[in-house]
């Protein structure tokens, strides 16, 4: 059983996966999104790749915990997803400062911005999936 976290934006998908005991979270890839369908495809791949049981969605709140529009795309995308993947459980995690997190490690980590911004959004859904994984402890 892996989980696979998702931190869907308007042009790129970060995802993340979990290893076979569900401690860790390391990360896969950015997905560059051209259309719903592409998207879906690929993410697809990545279920049957690391037979995935679990999405774990980030879900862009508010700093006071209210959804607004960004949470409305998401989950929107994410009824596409359920659809495609009935088989593959989603739960939503609050993802607030889940980039801030991601970027602070990249830059003390010495990543010039040009590489940053090219795997945040997959460090972010690193983050997304430790937060989800460390609240379980591997029970998902």
């Amino acid at each position: 059983m892996r989980a696979l976290a998702l931190d869907i934006g308007d042009k790129t998908i970060g995802v993340a996966v979990s290893d076979l005991l569900g401690l860790t979270a390391q990360g896969v890839e950015t997905i560059r999104r051209t259309s719903n369908k592409d998207d879906l495809k690929r993410l697809g791949e990545l279920v049957a790749q690391f037979e995935a049981t679990t999405f774990v969605i980030g879900l862009p709140k508010n700093m006071d915990g209210t959804e607004g529009t960004r949470c409305e795309l998401v989950r929107k995308f994410a009824a596409k997803i359920a659809t495609t993947f009935p088989a593959v459980k989603q739960v939503f995690w609050d993802e607030r400062l889940s980039t801030v997190a991601a970027t602070r490690s990249l830059i003390e980590a010495d990543v010039s911005r040009r590489k940053r911004k090219k795997v945040i959004d997959k460090m972010a859904a690193v983050y997304i999936l430790q937060g989800y994984l460390d609240s379980t402890k591997g029970d998902f």
